[in-house]
């Protein structure tokens, strides 16, 4: 008996069912958070990097370990403290003396998948750790250059500032991190769940990989072919434009930025099932790419968010 061939198109619509069963994966462990889930997707296909702020307690750490198991990475979670040091995430070089020479012993950071927990309660120089891991998939150490795994995707927590031992994140770190979202508290009726259903971690521990690393790689190019027109280009350039304008923000998004943007509009709508972006793509995932990229301008009595809702106003939609 001789099967059906698995044909180029056949292997991709089964890439992007499994791709929806590993969201629904999630969104099973973490209740009431689907749009923020999708971001965290959208953030992994675009091949970028994700921060979560928010208060100890609502979720943080689950969203990123049941993304890894949907996924089947490799996963690490380091926990970012005071004391930590740079050699902790990266690894250090051992002499063997039998052998004559020094042999590199990989840290956490070799992982497809790492969770740094409260990373704003490190020093700037262990923050600044990641930076070529999450800008180039590689680290250095002692002069030798050692590849990061593929895919690499990092979500960071970051606890608001205004508890105690806590170190911001430099611009240059912050601008790493593609997407940065908040979770808070759930509603009502998801925390009468939370309360009365099975323990979160027990679900965690009883989920199995619905993708592996390298369907996300192959999902990564898929999404990256997604079309976007004139017209859609047209409108993140009037967005970009609309925030270094001076009326909203102290300064406004780079290039890189509207580089980022359009990635992760690309991306949102390969999620959506979509071959081209609609601006409503780009309306989804603005706040997300923006709010720790903008700085509000001096005076200003409302927060980043709310700006950030003004401008989508503001600018019309071709």
């Amino acid at each position: 008996m001789t099967g059906i061939p698995v044909t180029e198109s056949s292997a991709g619509h089964d890439l992007e069912r499994r791709l929806h069963l590993a969201i629904e994966e999630v969104n099973r462990i973490l209740l009431g958070k689907e749009s923020q889930v999708q971001l965290a997707f959208t953030c992994l296909l675009a091949g970028g990097h994700l921060l979560i702020e928010d208060l100890p307690g609502v979720g943080k750490t689950t969203l990123a370990h049941a993304l890894a198991r949907a996924i089947g990475a490799k996963y690490q979670r380091i926990q970012f403290t005071s004391d930590l040091l740079p050699a902790d995430i990266l690894g250090v070089s051992i002499y063997r003396r039998d052998q004559e020479r020094f042999e590199f012993h990989p840290g956490p950071i070799f992982a497809d998948l790492i969770l740094a927990d409260e990373v704003n309660r490190a020093t700037p120089k262990t923050q600044s750790a990641l930076l070529e891991a999450m800008a180039e998939g590689q680290v250095t150490t002692e002069g030798e250059t050692h590849e990061l795994p593929r895919p690499f995707f990092v979500i960071a927590t970051q606890n608001p500032l205004d508890l105690v031992g806590t170190f911001p994140l430099p611009d240059s770190q912050l601008d790493r991190f593609l997407l940065s979202i908040t979770l808070g508290f759930p509603d009502p009726a998801v925390e009468r769940v939370l309360l009365t259903a099975e323990d979160r971690m027990e679900l965690l521990q009883a989920s199995r990989p619905v993708l592996k690393p390298a369907d996300v790689s192959a999902l990564q190019a898929e999404s990256r072919t997604v079309h976007a027109s004139e017209a859609l280009l047209d409108y993140v350039q009037a967005l970009l434009a609309e925030t270094r304008s001076e009326r909203w923000f102290a300064t406004g998004l780079s290039p890189r930025a509207g580089i980022a943007l359009l990635r992760c509009g690309r991306a949102h709508a390969f999620i959506e099932g979509r071959d081209f972006v609609t601006p409503d793509d780009i309306k989804a995932i603005f706040p997300a790419l923006a709010r720790h990229r903008l700085t509000l301008a001096a005076g200003t009595e409302i927060s980043v968010d709310e700006q950030i809702t003004g401008l989508l106003r503001q600018v019309a939609i071709p």
